[in-house]
Protein backbone atom coordinates (compact mmCIF):
# COMPACT_ATOMS: atom_id res chain seq x y z
CA UNK A 1 0.00 0.00 0.00
CA UNK A 2 1.00 3.66 -0.20
CA UNK A 3 -0.01 6.96 1.34
CA UNK A 4 0.76 10.50 0.22
CA UNK A 5 0.64 14.09 1.48
CA UNK A 6 1.03 17.45 -0.25
CA UNK A 7 1.29 21.08 0.89
CA UNK A 8 0.86 24.45 -0.84
CA UNK A 9 1.89 27.27 1.51
CA UNK A 10 2.63 30.98 1.59
CA UNK A 11 5.56 30.08 3.84
CA UNK A 12 8.12 27.28 3.79
CA UNK A 13 6.15 24.01 3.71
CA UNK A 14 8.84 21.47 4.67
CA UNK A 15 7.89 21.15 8.35
CA UNK A 16 4.25 20.38 7.50
CA UNK A 17 5.28 18.08 4.65
CA UNK A 18 7.73 16.13 6.81
CA UNK A 19 5.21 15.38 9.56
CA UNK A 20 2.26 15.00 7.20
CA UNK A 21 4.06 12.25 5.31
CA UNK A 22 5.28 10.67 8.56
CA UNK A 23 1.65 10.29 9.67
CA UNK A 24 1.24 7.82 6.77
CA UNK A 25 3.87 5.41 8.09
CA UNK A 26 1.23 2.73 8.79
CA UNK A 27 0.59 2.48 5.03
CA UNK A 28 4.12 1.59 3.91
CA UNK A 29 7.32 0.03 5.17
CA UNK A 30 9.88 0.04 2.37
CA UNK A 31 10.34 3.34 0.51
CA UNK A 32 9.63 6.99 1.22
CA UNK A 33 10.30 10.27 -0.54
CA UNK A 34 9.84 14.03 -0.49
CA UNK A 35 9.82 16.53 -3.34
CA UNK A 36 9.59 20.33 -2.97
CA UNK A 37 9.65 23.41 -5.15
CA UNK A 38 11.05 26.80 -4.17
CA UNK A 39 10.46 29.82 -6.44
CA UNK A 40 14.16 30.74 -6.26
CA UNK A 41 15.93 27.36 -5.95
CA UNK A 42 13.60 25.19 -8.04
CA UNK A 43 12.97 21.48 -7.36
CA UNK A 44 14.59 19.31 -4.72
CA UNK A 45 13.88 15.64 -4.03
CA UNK A 46 15.02 12.89 -1.66
CA UNK A 47 14.16 9.17 -1.47
CA UNK A 48 15.26 6.70 1.21
CA UNK A 49 14.86 3.03 2.06
CA UNK A 50 12.91 2.88 5.35
CA UNK A 51 12.85 -0.90 5.85
CA UNK A 52 15.09 -0.75 8.92
CA UNK A 53 14.39 2.72 10.28
CA UNK A 54 11.40 5.04 10.80
CA UNK A 55 10.63 7.74 8.25
CA UNK A 56 11.57 10.53 10.67
CA UNK A 57 15.02 9.06 11.26
CA UNK A 58 15.82 8.68 7.58
CA UNK A 59 14.58 12.16 6.62
CA UNK A 60 15.95 14.17 9.56
CA UNK A 61 18.52 15.88 7.34
CA UNK A 62 15.98 16.79 4.66
CA UNK A 63 13.61 18.24 7.29
CA UNK A 64 16.10 21.10 7.79
CA UNK A 65 17.95 21.26 4.47
CA UNK A 66 15.01 21.30 2.05
CA UNK A 67 13.21 24.54 1.21
CA UNK A 68 10.00 25.11 -0.70
CA UNK A 69 6.52 26.60 -0.74
CA UNK A 70 5.07 23.57 -2.52
CA UNK A 71 5.76 19.94 -1.70
CA UNK A 72 4.54 16.34 -1.99
CA UNK A 73 5.69 13.16 -0.29
CA UNK A 74 4.92 9.46 -0.13
CA UNK A 75 5.46 6.32 1.94
CA UNK A 76 5.14 3.06 0.01
CA UNK A 77 5.41 -0.70 0.27
CA UNK A 78 6.47 -0.85 -3.38
CA UNK A 79 8.20 1.64 -5.68
CA UNK A 80 10.33 4.60 -4.71
CA UNK A 81 8.45 7.87 -5.21
CA UNK A 82 7.84 10.76 -5.82
CA UNK A 83 9.69 10.71 -9.10
CA UNK A 84 11.01 13.86 -10.78
CA UNK A 85 10.23 14.19 -14.50
CA UNK A 86 11.38 16.53 -17.27
CA UNK A 87 8.79 16.61 -20.03
CA UNK A 88 6.96 18.69 -22.61
CA UNK A 89 4.96 20.07 -19.67
CA UNK A 90 8.14 21.22 -17.95
CA UNK A 91 9.66 19.67 -14.85
CA UNK A 92 7.26 18.11 -12.35
CA UNK A 93 7.20 15.57 -9.52
CA UNK A 94 4.53 12.90 -9.19
CA UNK A 95 3.39 10.39 -6.57
CA UNK A 96 0.60 7.83 -6.94
CA UNK A 97 -1.55 5.37 -5.01
CA UNK A 98 -3.26 2.52 -6.83
CA UNK A 99 -2.75 -0.53 -8.98
CA UNK A 100 -2.15 -0.94 -12.73
CA UNK A 101 -3.10 -4.38 -14.05
CA UNK A 102 -2.42 -3.64 -17.72
CA UNK A 103 0.98 -1.94 -17.49
CA UNK A 104 2.64 -4.09 -20.16
CA UNK A 105 -0.26 -3.55 -22.55
CA UNK A 106 -0.12 0.22 -22.05
CA UNK A 107 3.64 0.27 -22.68
CA UNK A 108 3.19 -1.72 -25.89
CA UNK A 109 0.11 0.04 -27.28
CA UNK A 110 0.02 3.56 -25.86
CA UNK A 111 3.58 4.70 -25.18
CA UNK A 112 5.84 5.98 -27.97
CA UNK A 113 8.28 3.35 -29.37
CA UNK A 114 11.78 3.61 -27.94
CA UNK A 115 10.60 4.96 -24.58
CA UNK A 116 12.55 3.38 -21.70
CA UNK A 117 11.44 2.66 -18.14
CA UNK A 118 13.29 1.73 -14.98
CA UNK A 119 12.41 -1.75 -13.78
CA UNK A 120 11.68 -2.47 -10.14
CA UNK A 121 13.26 -5.41 -8.31
CA UNK A 122 10.48 -7.75 -9.51
CA UNK A 123 11.07 -6.87 -13.16
CA UNK A 124 7.90 -4.81 -13.50
CA UNK A 125 7.70 -1.27 -14.82
CA UNK A 126 7.65 1.40 -12.11
CA UNK A 127 3.93 2.32 -12.10
CA UNK A 128 4.44 5.96 -11.11
CA UNK A 129 6.93 6.40 -13.94
CA UNK A 130 4.41 4.82 -16.30
CA UNK A 131 1.69 7.24 -15.18
CA UNK A 132 4.03 10.16 -15.87
CA UNK A 133 4.68 8.81 -19.37
CA UNK A 134 0.95 8.46 -20.01
CA UNK A 135 0.32 12.05 -18.92
CA UNK A 136 3.08 13.23 -21.25
CA UNK A 137 1.17 11.78 -24.21
CA UNK A 138 -1.32 14.64 -23.98
CA UNK A 139 -1.09 18.40 -24.41
CA UNK A 140 -1.64 19.40 -20.77
CA UNK A 141 -1.91 17.93 -17.29
CA UNK A 142 -5.71 17.80 -17.23
CA UNK A 143 -5.95 15.87 -20.49
CA UNK A 144 -3.06 13.66 -19.43
CA UNK A 145 -4.54 12.78 -16.04
CA UNK A 146 -7.94 12.00 -17.55
CA UNK A 147 -6.27 9.85 -20.21
CA UNK A 148 -4.40 7.91 -17.52
CA UNK A 149 -7.61 7.36 -15.54
CA UNK A 150 -9.34 6.20 -18.71
CA UNK A 151 -6.83 3.59 -19.94
CA UNK A 152 -5.61 2.14 -16.64
CA UNK A 153 -7.23 -1.11 -15.54
CA UNK A 154 -7.18 -0.93 -11.75
CA UNK A 155 -7.12 2.36 -9.89
CA UNK A 156 -5.15 5.58 -9.77
CA UNK A 157 -5.00 8.55 -7.39
CA UNK A 158 -2.14 11.04 -7.63
CA UNK A 159 -0.48 14.28 -6.60
CA UNK A 160 1.56 16.21 -9.20
CA UNK A 161 3.91 18.97 -8.04
CA UNK A 162 4.54 21.80 -10.52
CA UNK A 163 6.10 25.26 -10.05
CA UNK A 164 2.65 26.86 -9.91
CA UNK A 165 0.65 24.41 -7.79
CA UNK A 166 -0.21 20.81 -6.96
CA UNK A 167 -2.61 18.81 -9.11
CA UNK A 168 -4.64 16.38 -6.99
CA UNK A 169 -6.62 13.69 -8.81
CA UNK A 170 -8.70 11.04 -7.09
CA UNK A 171 -9.27 7.62 -8.67
CA UNK A 172 -12.19 7.67 -11.10
CA UNK A 173 -14.18 5.30 -8.86
CA UNK A 174 -12.96 6.91 -5.65
CA UNK A 175 -11.45 3.69 -4.30
CA UNK A 176 -8.91 5.64 -2.27
CA UNK A 177 -9.46 9.02 -0.59
CA UNK A 178 -7.94 12.46 -1.04
CA UNK A 179 -8.85 14.82 1.79
CA UNK A 180 -8.06 18.54 1.84
CA UNK A 181 -7.12 20.64 4.85
CA UNK A 182 -6.89 24.43 5.22
CA UNK A 183 -5.15 26.95 7.49
CA UNK A 184 -4.19 30.60 7.15
CA UNK A 185 -0.89 29.81 5.40
CA UNK A 186 -2.34 27.49 2.75
CA UNK A 187 -3.83 24.09 1.93
CA UNK A 188 -2.84 20.44 2.08
CA UNK A 189 -3.95 17.21 0.41
CA UNK A 190 -3.77 13.92 2.27
CA UNK A 191 -4.65 10.23 2.00
CA UNK A 192 -5.41 10.13 5.74
CA UNK A 193 -7.70 12.83 7.12
CA UNK A 194 -6.05 12.94 10.55
CA UNK A 195 -2.54 13.61 9.17
CA UNK A 196 -2.94 17.40 9.10
CA UNK A 197 -4.96 18.05 12.27
CA UNK A 198 -1.99 18.43 14.63
CA UNK A 199 -0.31 20.69 12.07
CA UNK A 200 -2.97 23.35 12.50
CA UNK A 201 -5.14 22.56 9.48
CA UNK A 202 -8.89 22.16 9.69
CA UNK A 203 -11.03 19.96 7.48
CA UNK A 204 -11.78 21.64 4.18
CA UNK A 205 -13.38 18.94 2.01
CA UNK A 206 -12.83 15.62 0.25
CA UNK A 207 -12.27 15.28 -3.48
CA UNK A 208 -15.03 13.35 -5.19
CA UNK A 209 -14.49 10.24 -7.28
CA UNK A 210 -12.58 11.17 -10.44
CA UNK A 211 -12.28 14.83 -9.42
CA UNK A 212 -9.18 16.75 -10.51
CA UNK A 213 -8.24 19.93 -8.65
CA UNK A 214 -5.28 22.28 -8.52
CA UNK A 215 -4.09 23.41 -5.09
CA UNK A 216 -2.21 26.64 -4.39
CA UNK A 217 -1.57 28.57 -1.19
CA UNK A 218 -4.56 30.74 -2.06
CA UNK A 219 -7.17 28.07 -2.71
CA UNK A 220 -8.42 24.89 -4.37
CA UNK A 221 -9.91 25.01 -7.85
CA UNK A 222 -11.82 22.09 -9.37
CA UNK A 223 -10.68 21.43 -12.94
CA UNK A 224 -12.71 18.27 -13.59
CA UNK A 225 -15.95 17.70 -11.69
CA UNK A 226 -16.42 14.45 -9.72
CA UNK A 227 -18.25 11.44 -11.12
CA UNK A 228 -21.69 10.46 -9.88
CA UNK A 229 -20.61 6.88 -9.21
CA UNK A 230 -18.20 5.78 -6.46
CA UNK A 231 -16.79 2.47 -5.20
CA UNK A 232 -14.62 3.21 -2.17
CA UNK A 233 -12.76 0.21 -0.74
CA UNK A 234 -14.43 -1.42 2.28
CA UNK A 235 -11.05 -2.73 3.49
CA UNK A 236 -10.03 0.82 4.40
CA UNK A 237 -12.36 0.63 7.39
CA UNK A 238 -11.77 -3.04 8.14
CA UNK A 239 -7.98 -2.92 8.27
CA UNK A 240 -5.80 -0.31 6.54
CA UNK A 241 -7.28 2.94 7.76
CA UNK A 242 -5.93 4.55 10.91
CA UNK A 243 -8.50 4.79 13.76
CA UNK A 244 -8.61 8.60 13.73
CA UNK A 245 -9.23 8.84 9.98
CA UNK A 246 -12.57 9.32 8.27
CA UNK A 247 -13.51 8.51 4.68
CA UNK A 248 -16.69 9.91 3.13
CA UNK A 249 -17.60 11.17 6.59
CA UNK A 250 -17.36 7.74 8.25
CA UNK A 251 -14.74 7.42 11.01
CA UNK A 252 -12.66 4.23 11.07
CA UNK A 253 -12.84 3.66 14.84
CA UNK A 254 -16.61 4.20 14.89
CA UNK A 255 -17.14 1.81 11.97
CA UNK A 256 -15.03 -0.90 13.64
CA UNK A 257 -17.06 -0.50 16.83
CA UNK A 258 -20.24 -0.94 14.80
CA UNK A 259 -18.76 -4.08 13.21
CA UNK A 260 -18.11 -5.56 16.64
CA UNK A 261 -21.61 -4.63 17.76
CA UNK A 262 -23.20 -6.39 14.78
CA UNK A 263 -20.96 -9.44 15.27
CA UNK A 264 -22.19 -9.72 18.86
CA UNK A 265 -25.84 -9.49 17.83
CA UNK A 266 -25.48 -12.60 15.67
CA UNK A 267 -23.54 -14.62 18.25
CA UNK A 268 -24.60 -17.15 20.87
CA UNK A 269 -21.25 -17.85 22.58
CA UNK A 270 -20.72 -16.65 26.17
CA UNK A 271 -16.98 -16.63 26.94
CA UNK A 272 -15.33 -15.22 30.05
CA UNK A 273 -13.82 -12.24 28.26
CA UNK A 274 -13.51 -10.50 24.90
CA UNK A 275 -10.16 -9.34 23.50
CA UNK A 276 -8.96 -7.75 20.27
CA UNK A 277 -5.89 -8.77 18.29
CA UNK A 278 -3.66 -5.66 18.39
CA UNK A 279 -4.00 -3.22 16.83
CA UNK A 280 -6.92 -3.01 14.40
CA UNK A 281 -8.91 -5.79 16.09
CA UNK A 282 -9.20 -3.82 19.32
CA UNK A 283 -11.99 -1.46 18.19
CA UNK A 284 -14.01 -4.41 16.89
CA UNK A 285 -13.60 -6.13 20.27
CA UNK A 286 -14.68 -3.04 22.21
CA UNK A 287 -17.86 -2.84 20.12
CA UNK A 288 -18.51 -6.55 20.66
CA UNK A 289 -17.96 -6.33 24.42
CA UNK A 290 -20.19 -3.26 24.82
CA UNK A 291 -23.03 -4.90 22.91
CA UNK A 292 -22.75 -8.35 24.48
CA UNK A 293 -22.05 -7.27 28.05
CA UNK A 294 -19.08 -9.67 28.20
CA UNK A 295 -16.08 -8.00 29.89
CA UNK A 296 -13.35 -6.62 27.65
CA UNK A 297 -9.79 -7.50 28.69
CA UNK A 298 -6.24 -7.64 27.34
CA UNK A 299 -4.90 -11.21 27.80
CA UNK A 300 -1.80 -10.21 25.90
CA UNK A 301 -0.12 -6.93 25.04
CA UNK A 302 1.97 -5.95 22.07
CA UNK A 303 5.58 -4.97 22.72
CA UNK A 304 6.26 -2.22 20.19
CA UNK A 305 9.12 0.04 21.40
CA UNK A 306 11.79 -1.62 19.24
CA UNK A 307 9.94 -4.13 17.05
CA UNK A 308 9.19 -3.39 13.40
CA UNK A 309 5.77 -4.05 11.89
CA UNK A 310 4.96 -7.75 11.61
CA UNK A 311 4.80 -7.78 7.80
CA UNK A 312 7.95 -5.76 7.15
CA UNK A 313 10.55 -8.58 6.80
CA UNK A 314 10.94 -10.03 3.31
CA UNK A 315 9.90 -13.62 4.14
CA UNK A 316 6.61 -14.84 5.57
CA UNK A 317 8.41 -17.10 8.07
CA UNK A 318 10.18 -14.14 9.64
CA UNK A 319 6.99 -12.07 9.62
CA UNK A 320 5.16 -14.80 11.52
CA UNK A 321 8.00 -15.16 14.01
CA UNK A 322 8.11 -11.42 14.74
CA UNK A 323 4.32 -11.23 15.05
CA UNK A 324 4.44 -13.98 17.68
CA UNK A 325 7.43 -12.55 19.54
CA UNK A 326 5.74 -9.15 19.90
CA UNK A 327 2.79 -10.60 21.86
CA UNK A 328 3.45 -10.82 25.60
CA UNK A 329 0.96 -12.96 27.57
CA UNK A 330 -0.77 -11.95 30.78
CA UNK A 331 -1.27 -15.40 32.33
CA UNK A 332 -3.76 -14.27 34.97
CA UNK A 333 -6.18 -13.33 32.19
CA UNK A 334 -5.55 -16.50 30.15
CA UNK A 335 -5.18 -19.50 32.44
CA UNK A 336 -8.42 -21.45 32.70
CA UNK A 337 -10.37 -18.84 30.70
CA UNK A 338 -12.74 -19.13 27.75
CA UNK A 339 -11.52 -16.40 25.41
CA UNK A 340 -13.21 -14.56 22.55
CA UNK A 341 -10.64 -13.02 20.21
CA UNK A 342 -11.58 -10.60 17.44
CA UNK A 343 -9.26 -9.86 14.52
CA UNK A 344 -9.75 -7.49 11.61
CA UNK A 345 -9.34 -10.20 8.95
CA UNK A 346 -7.85 -13.60 8.16
CA UNK A 347 -5.57 -13.77 5.14
CA UNK A 348 -3.28 -16.82 5.30
CA UNK A 349 -4.27 -17.69 8.86
CA UNK A 350 -0.74 -18.56 9.95
CA UNK A 351 -0.31 -15.78 12.50
CA UNK A 352 -3.74 -16.28 14.04
CA UNK A 353 -3.19 -20.03 14.36
CA UNK A 354 0.12 -19.42 16.14
CA UNK A 355 -1.54 -16.85 18.41
CA UNK A 356 -4.25 -19.38 19.29
CA UNK A 357 -1.70 -22.11 20.03
CA UNK A 358 0.23 -19.62 22.13
CA UNK A 359 -2.92 -18.97 24.21
CA UNK A 360 -3.60 -22.69 24.68
CA UNK A 361 -0.02 -23.13 25.83
CA UNK A 362 -0.63 -20.32 28.31
CA UNK A 363 -3.58 -22.18 29.82
CA UNK A 364 -6.65 -21.01 27.87
CA UNK A 365 -9.63 -23.43 28.02
CA UNK A 366 -11.29 -22.21 24.81
CA UNK A 367 -10.32 -19.77 22.05
CA UNK A 368 -13.24 -18.52 19.97
CA UNK A 369 -12.40 -16.37 16.93
CA UNK A 370 -14.57 -13.66 15.38
CA UNK A 371 -13.46 -11.72 12.30
CA UNK A 372 -14.27 -8.06 11.63
CA UNK A 373 -14.68 -8.53 7.88
CA UNK A 374 -16.15 -11.28 5.65
CA UNK A 375 -13.97 -14.10 4.27
CA UNK A 376 -11.37 -12.83 1.78
CA UNK A 377 -12.04 -15.06 -1.23
CA UNK A 378 -10.93 -12.94 -4.19
CA UNK A 379 -7.59 -11.16 -4.65
CA UNK A 380 -8.19 -7.44 -5.11
CA UNK A 381 -7.99 -6.41 -8.76
CA UNK A 382 -8.31 -2.73 -8.00
CA UNK A 383 -5.77 -1.93 -5.27
CA UNK A 384 -2.54 -3.31 -3.85
CA UNK A 385 -4.32 -3.81 -0.55
CA UNK A 386 -4.20 -7.55 0.04
CA UNK A 387 -1.42 -8.74 2.32
CA UNK A 388 -1.22 -11.81 0.09
CA UNK A 389 0.66 -11.69 -3.20
CA UNK A 390 -1.28 -14.67 -4.61
CA UNK A 391 -4.95 -15.63 -4.36
CA UNK A 392 -3.94 -19.21 -3.60
CA UNK A 393 -2.17 -17.98 -0.45
CA UNK A 394 -5.59 -17.05 0.94
CA UNK A 395 -6.73 -19.70 3.39
CA UNK A 396 -10.25 -19.53 1.94
CA UNK A 397 -8.96 -20.47 -1.51
CA UNK A 398 -6.89 -23.36 -0.18
CA UNK A 399 -9.86 -24.71 1.77
CA UNK A 400 -12.30 -24.30 -1.13
CA UNK A 401 -9.85 -26.16 -3.39
CA UNK A 402 -9.72 -29.00 -0.85
CA UNK A 403 -13.51 -29.12 -0.57
CA UNK A 404 -14.02 -29.05 -4.33
CA UNK A 405 -11.16 -31.45 -5.10
CA UNK A 406 -9.83 -29.05 -7.75
CA UNK A 407 -9.01 -25.40 -8.23
CA UNK A 408 -12.37 -23.58 -8.32
CA UNK A 409 -13.59 -21.41 -11.16
CA UNK A 410 -15.21 -18.05 -10.62
CA UNK A 411 -18.78 -19.35 -10.51
CA UNK A 412 -17.85 -21.97 -7.91
CA UNK A 413 -16.15 -19.36 -5.74
CA UNK A 414 -19.29 -17.23 -5.79
CA UNK A 415 -21.19 -20.18 -4.27
CA UNK A 416 -19.09 -19.78 -1.11
CA UNK A 417 -19.98 -16.10 -0.62
CA UNK A 418 -23.51 -16.50 0.80
CA UNK A 419 -23.35 -16.90 4.62
CA UNK A 420 -26.65 -18.79 4.56
CA UNK A 421 -25.36 -21.47 2.19
CA UNK A 422 -24.13 -24.96 3.05
CA UNK A 423 -20.87 -24.42 1.15
CA UNK A 424 -20.10 -21.26 3.11
CA UNK A 425 -20.56 -23.09 6.40
CA UNK A 426 -18.40 -26.00 5.29
CA UNK A 427 -15.64 -23.54 4.35
CA UNK A 428 -15.81 -21.79 7.72
CA UNK A 429 -15.90 -25.10 9.63
CA UNK A 430 -12.85 -26.35 7.71
CA UNK A 431 -10.89 -23.14 8.41
CA UNK A 432 -11.85 -23.39 12.09
CA UNK A 433 -10.57 -26.98 12.19
CA UNK A 434 -7.30 -26.24 10.39
CA UNK A 435 -6.47 -23.23 12.58
CA UNK A 436 -7.41 -25.04 15.82
CA UNK A 437 -10.07 -22.57 16.96
CA UNK A 438 -12.86 -23.57 19.34
CA UNK A 439 -15.32 -21.76 17.07
CA UNK A 440 -15.13 -19.30 14.15
CA UNK A 441 -17.51 -16.74 12.71
CA UNK A 442 -16.94 -14.03 10.14
CA UNK A 443 -18.64 -10.66 9.68
CA UNK A 444 -21.31 -10.67 6.97
CA UNK A 445 -21.01 -8.45 3.89
CA UNK A 446 -24.40 -6.83 4.50
CA UNK A 447 -23.47 -6.11 8.12
CA UNK A 448 -20.11 -4.64 7.08
CA UNK A 449 -21.78 -2.28 4.61
CA UNK A 450 -24.33 -1.32 7.27
CA UNK A 451 -21.50 -0.58 9.71
CA UNK A 452 -19.71 1.60 7.14
CA UNK A 453 -22.87 3.63 6.74
CA UNK A 454 -22.71 4.33 3.00
CA UNK A 455 -25.11 3.14 0.32
CA UNK A 456 -24.13 -0.39 -0.83
CA UNK A 457 -23.61 0.78 -4.41
CA UNK A 458 -20.89 3.19 -3.19
CA UNK A 459 -18.78 0.53 -1.42
CA UNK A 460 -16.40 -1.90 -3.15
CA UNK A 461 -16.64 -5.43 -1.68
CA UNK A 462 -14.88 -7.25 -4.53
CA UNK A 463 -12.40 -9.12 -2.30
CA UNK A 464 -15.35 -10.63 -0.41
CA UNK A 465 -17.90 -11.32 -3.15
CA UNK A 466 -16.05 -10.99 -6.48
CA UNK A 467 -18.60 -8.48 -7.79
CA UNK A 468 -17.24 -6.17 -10.46
CA UNK A 469 -18.26 -2.53 -10.75
CA UNK A 470 -20.96 -3.31 -13.33
CA UNK A 471 -22.64 -5.99 -11.19
CA UNK A 472 -25.51 -5.35 -8.79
Amino acid sequence: MSGFFGVASKEDCVFDLFYGVDYHSHLGTRRAGLAVHHPEFGFDRAIHNIENAPFRTKFTKESTSMQGMLGIGCISDFEAQPILVRSQHGTFAITTVGKINNAEQIVKEKIAPGCHFFEMHNGEVNPTELVAAIINQKNNFIEGIRYAQEIIDGSLSMLILTPVGIYAARDKMGRTPIVLGQKAEGFCASFESFAYLNLGYRDYRELGAGEIAVITADGVKTLVAPNETMKICAFLWAYYGYPSSSYEGQNVEVVRNRCGKLLARRDDIHPDLVAGIPDSGIAHAVGYANESGIPYARPFVKYTPTWPRSFMPPTQTKRNLIAKMKLIPIHDLINGKRLMLIDDSIVRGTQLRETTEFLYESGAKEVHIRVGCPPLIFGCKYLSFSRSSSEMELITRRVITELEGKEPDRDTLREYVNPESEKYQKMVDKICEQLHFTSLRYHRIDDLVEAIGLAPEHVCTYCFDGKRDDEK
